[in-house]
């Protein structure tokens, strides 16, 4: 990794990770609730949703936005787990999603054609089946498939330099040392240590409470 990439990745490489997460779970969900597909059933026109056809489509898209959430929060060990994860339900999503896009089997609509006619079973649906017309969104969900697949490669690349924790917590350390030490602080760390639950007078007030050491006049040795 050049010196560039190792700046991109510590800079940005979090946040590009979880976006990627969340757009490609949250399309991924809303894909789900779309006609994937029009099936002709006796001369009528049966619509299929993406969670009709793919009933794993829902509960995977909401797995990924999960694992984004948490890849916000997480250690480097807990942020590699994720990453695979990402991997393993990306990839699971493309491999249900191709055959409905590319070949619209029966198996996909074959629950709205059941909740339409009543009739069950994979060869009685198939009779009554004379054409199917699969729309965009299979192929629209794909993408984002990939995105999510994509998220997790990209974790594991960069995790490493991912930056500990945000600007503003990364003084704190320093404010606390400063009150501690008598230093003043400012309107702003005030405020901010106030949004933490913290009590940014506490510090003063225990300095204030410890007894002052009077130090001996210069030359004055200990009498006998």
């Amino acid at each position: 990794m050049t010196g560039s990439e190792a700046r991109w990745a510590e800079r940005r490489g979090r946040s590009t990770s979880v976006l990627a997460l969340l757009v490609g779970g949250a399309m991924c969900l809303i894909a789900s609730t779309q006609v994937w597909a029009t099936t002709e059933v006796a001369e009528a026109a049966v619509m299929s949703e993406g969670s009709a056809a793919l009933p794993l489509l829902q509960p995977l898209s909401l797995a990924a936005m999960a694992l984004a959430l948490a890849l916000a929060l997480t250690g480097r060990i807990v942020r590699l787990i994720l990453a695979g994860l990402a991997v393993i339900i990306g990839v699971s999503l493309v491999a249900v999603i191709v055959p409905v896009a590319v070949r619209a089997p029966v198996s996909a609509v074959q629950s709205a054609v059941t909740d339409h006619t009543g009739i069950a079973g994979d060869e009685a649906v198939a009779d009554l089946v004379t054409g199917i017309e699969v729309t965009p969104w299979p192929w629209i969900s794909l993408v984002f498939a990939a995105l999510i697949a994509a998220a997790g490669v990209l974790t594991f690349a960069t995790s490493s330099r991912w930056r500990r924790g945000g600007r503003r917590y990364e003084h704190a350390g320093a404010r606390a040392q400063a009150a501690a030490g008598g230093g003043p602080l400012d309107a702003v760390d005030s405020w901010d240590d106030l949004s933490r639950g913290d009590d940014p007078t506490l510090a003063a007030e225990r300095q204030s409470a410890e007894p002052e050491r009077i130090e001996p006049p210069h030359g004055e040795g200990r009498r006998d």
